[in-house]
């Protein structure tokens, strides 16, 4: 079976013509028959010509997508690894087996909540800030409480995705996403114990007030960055 070089292919990047190729574990599978492929990329984030065994590692779909197209070679220095014989990433594989839903990602369902009452609490705080108005102060502590309840839920979610999807390896991203979401909870429950210890703390502006709305507002920076580093995993940009 022939053999190609990381040169030879990415000749086959589906683009002027050239057919689509891509590498999956030592394996070289022509998929220029996939619709989903056409022009060379895959959701918009796949490029064909490449080594993709980390990306369709982490795919929602299952492995055996990859038979329907057929084998036209071999990587050059790997040799094909069979489904079998690879070591199992997927903690408690009876259950994950049983329950299929559990192979597909549980994190970006959960982690649009802490995001979305993150915001709403930060925004609904300022509001308050400025117009006084009493509702928007109490809808900050009851988003509040609710992004304590869900921050817990996403950290367990994406360290579940994590091991899944990439053996748990130290991914500088990933690494980003679990401190910064550590820091993001331990901040989330200071300013709620501290809004419930002392009600009024908005209503005083004094040093503990500017404090308490510093931490408020930073709220909106560390959600962001935990959402913009999930978002490179799943988006990344790829540099020309």
């Amino acid at each position: 079976m022939k053999e190609f070089s990381i040169e030879e292919l990415s000749q086959y990047n589906g683009q002027d013509g050239n057919p689509t190729y891509i590498v999956h574990k030592g394996r070289v599978i022509d998929v220029s028959e996939s619709k989903l492929w056409k022009g060379g990329l895959h959701m918009r984030r796949h490029h064909a010509g490449n080594d993709l065994t980390n990306d369709i590692q982490a795919a929602p779909h299952d492995l055996d997508v990859l038979d329907r197209y057929p084998q036209v070679g071999v990587f050059k220095g790997m040799e094909p690894v069979a489904e079998e014989e690879a070591s199992p990433r997927v903690p408690f594989i009876g259950l994950v087996t049983r329950f299929p839903t559990l192979k597909r990602h549980p994190h970006p369902m959960t982690v649009h909540f802490p995001i979305v009452f993150m915001f709403s609490a930060t925004f609904f705080y300022l509001a308050y800030a400025i117009f006084s108005h009493k509702p928007f102060e109490t809808t900050a502590l009851y988003s509040l409480g609710a992004g304590i309840l869900f921050t817990p839920v996403t950290i367990i979610t994406g360290f579940y995705t994590w091991w899944l999807n990439y053996a748990g390896r130290p991914i500088r991203p990933v690494k980003i996403k679990q401190r910064t979401s550590l820091v993001l909870l331990a901040v989330e429950i200071a300013v709620f114990v501290w809004r419930v210890t002392v009600p009024d703390i908005l209503d005083q502006w004094n040093a503990a007030g500017i404090v308490f709305l510093v931490l408020v507002l930073s709220l909106f920076p560390l959600v962001s960055v935990v959402g913009w580093f999930g978002a490179h995993l799943t988006f990344p940009v790829k540099e020309k």
